[in-house]
C-alpha cells in the first residue's frame, strides 16, 4: 500500500538508484481544482471523537477483519501455542476497515447492524480509498479507478453512496480516514507521470469527498494522510506538505469535521525514540532525517518528532493541527529496513501498541490500527500488479507474499511473534552497548 519515493534531502543514497531525489511540488491556489465550499463554521474543527473506558477505546473491532483472524491465521497457529495466544488477542483488537472498492461500500450496513443489535456504543472507523489513479508511484494497490475512464465521475458516485449508508445509519457514530498516499505523493512525485496526471483528479476527489462527508451529523471526524515521517519530515518536503494540507483545506471550505491528520499508515515507525538516538540505535543514515531548524539540529527517526515539527506549519495555514497514529505494524523498531522507500511486506516487524487515547503528547489523539496485519502490502510474484519492492531484489520484503489486500500468513506470524501489544518500553530497542 505504501508508495512513495525515497528522499535523501541531505544524504547520499546507499543505492544508485535512490540517487534522484524528488523535488516537492510546486502548489498554489490557481492549481487546485474544485470550488470552494463554504460551510457553517469554517475554520472551527471538532473535539477528539476518541474516549476511553474500561474496555478500551470507543473503536468497533470490525468483523472482517475478525473473520480473517479466526478462519483462517488462527487454525493455523494450532500447533504454537504462544502465537496462537497473540493471534487470538489481535482478532479482538479494533481496526479500521478499508473502502477500498465501490462494491465494499455495501458492506457498510452489515457493520451498522452488529453494532446496532449489539447496542455498541463505539465509532464505526473507515478509510475511503479509492481515488482514480490511486497510489500513483506504485503497481501494488492500482485500484479500480483510472481519470482515463470517467474515474473522478466514478469516484463521486462511489462518495455519494458512502454518503447515502452513513446518513441511513444515524445512531450510529463514524470516524474516517481520508484517501491515503494521494496528497503526499502531489508534495513530493510531481516528477512520476501518473502522480501528475492524477493530481487534478486528486484534488477534486478529495474536496468532494470532504465538503459531502462533513455535512453528516453522524460522521464525528475525518482524517487526511499525512504520510509518515520518512516520507514528508525531510527539509524540502515540510513546508510545501503544510502548505498543500492547508491548500486543499481551504478550497473545500475549512470542513469542520477535519480534526487533523493521520500518520504511519501502512508503515512501521516508532512513536517516540530518545532524542537523539536514532543513530545511536543503529538507524541507518537513509532511515534518518537530520536537518537543522532555527539554528539547531533535529534528528528525526519517529512519528512524534515529525508531528511536533511539521503542526506549527499547519497551524500557520490554518489547518487543525491533530493527529492519530497507525501502530498495527509499529511493535518493534528499528524494522529490518534498511531505507525508508522499502515499504513492501517489511522484515523485522511486529504488531504495535493496542489502540487507545493517547495521553503522551497534546497534539496525538489516538494510537489506532489502520492497516490490517496480515494483509500483504503487495505480491512478490512477477506479474500484472507486481512492484519491484515487493520482489525479490529487495531483501528487507518478505517473498511468497500474495495481492495486496489478500491474506499472507507467514507475514502475520511475524507480526505475532514480535508483537508489542503492551507497549513494553525498550522491548525490541537495540540500545547501544
Amino acid at each position: 500500500m505504501k508508495s512513495f519515493t525515497f528522499l535523501c534531502a541531505l544524504i547520499a543514497c546507499v543505492e544508485a538508484k535512490w540517487s534522484r531525489i524528488t523535488p516537492p511540488a510546486k502548489v498554489d491556489s490557481a492549481t487546485v481544482t474544485g470550488e470552494s465550499v463554504a460551510t457553517a463554521a469554517e475554520g472551527v474543527t471538532v473535539d477528539s471523537p476518541f474516549t476511553q473506558g474500561p474496555s478500551g477505546i470507543n473503536l468497533y473491532a470490525n468483523s472482517f477483519y475478525q473473520k480473517e483472524v479466526e478462519s483462517i491465521a488462527i487454525p493455523a497457529l494450532a500447533a504454537n501455542q504462544t502465537l496462537l495466544a497473540v493471534a487470538k488477542k489481535v482478532a479482538t483488537i479494533p481496526s479500521f476497515f478499508w473502502l477500498d472498492t465501490t462494491a465494499k461500500v455495501d458492506l457498510i450496513p452489515k457493520f451498522v447492524k452488529d453494532i446496532q443489535t449489539r447496542k455498541l456504543d463505539v465509532l464505526m472507523p473507515l478509510v475511503v480509498y479509492n481515488l482514480p489513479d490511486r497510489d500513483c508511484n506504485a503497481k501494488a494497490s492500482n485500484g479500480e479507478l483510472s481519470s482515463a475512464d470517467g474515474g473522478i465521475v466514478k469516484y463521486k458516485a462511489y462518495i455519494d453512496a458512502i454518503v447515502k449508508n452513513i446518513k441511513a445509519a444515524p445512531s450510529v457514530k463514524f470516524v474516517l480516514i481520508i484517501e491515503p498516499d494521494s496528497l503526499a505523493n502531489i508534495v513530493t512525485n510531481m516528477n512520476v507521470p501518473k502522480c501528475a496526471t492524477a493530481k487534478a483528479g486528486y484534488e477534486e476527489g478529495t474536496i468532494y469527498a470532504l465538503t459531502k462527508l462533513n455535512l453528516l451529523e453522524n460522521v464525528k471526524a475525518m482524517y487526511l494522510d499525512g504520510a509518515h515521517v520518512g516520507w514528508l519530515a525531510w527539509p524540502a518536503n515540510l513546508d510545501p506538505a503544510a502548505d498543500y494540507f492547508g491548500l486543499i483545506y481551504d478550497k473545500a471550505g475549512k470542513p469542520s469535521k477535519v480534526r487533523g491528520l493521520v500518520t504511519n499508515v501502512a508503515n512501521y515507525n516508532a512513536w517516540s525514540v530518545p532524542a537523539g538516538s536514532c543513530s545511536k540505535l543503529k538507524y541507518t543514515d537513509e532511515m534518518r532525517s537530520v536537518w537543522a531548524s532555527g539554528g539547531k539540529k533535529i534528528e528525526m527517526c519517529d512519528e512524534k518528532t515529525y508531528m511536533e515539527q511539521l503542526a506549527p506549519k499547519l497551524t500557520a495555514k490554518g489547518f487543525p493541527a491533530h493527529f492519530i497514529m497507525d501502530t498495527s505494524r509499529s511493535g518493534k523498531y528499528p524494522t529490518d529496513q534498511k531505507h525508508w522507500g522499502n515499504w513492501c511486506n517489511a522484515k523485522g516487524t511486529g504488531f504495535g501498541r493496542r489502540p487507545a487515547v493517547s495521553k503522551e503528547s497534546p497534539l496525538l489523539d489516538a494510537f489506532v490500527w489502520v492497516k490490517p496485519g496480515g494483509e500483504s502490502d503487495g505480491t512478490s510474484t512477477p506479474g500484472p500488479r507486481f512492484d519491484s519492492f515487493c520482489g525479490t531484489g529487495k531483501p528487507e520484503a518478505m517473498q511468497g507474499a500474495p495481492e495486496a489486500g489478500q491474506w499472507f500468513q507467514k507475514y502475520f506470524e511475524q507480526l505475532c511473534a514480535n508483537e508489542n501489544l503492551d507497549n513494553t518500553p525498550t522491548k525490541y530497542e537495540r540500545v547501544p552497548q
